[in-house]
């Protein structure tokens, strides 16, 4: 994996993680407990965030 891949890897997760960030202290913020569709969101782009940090990890060559 070059540098430039690793840097978009880091870009793509950095979005993700603040996207996450979001939706959490949107729901927070509501102080009720967030819609499915909110926790199924923030779940898939946990989901996404893991499989980012593994291929950064552990590189497939």
């Amino acid at each position: 994996m070059t540098n430039d891949d690793k840097s978009l890897l880091q870009d793509l997760s950095r979005a993700l993680r603040k996207e996450q960030s979001a939706l959490l202290m949107s729901a927070a913020k509501s102080r009720a407990l967030p819609s499915n569709s909110t926790i199924q969101r923030v779940a898939y782009l946990e989901l996404n965030i893991a499989a980012i940090e593994n291929t950064m990890a552990d590189p497939v060559v």
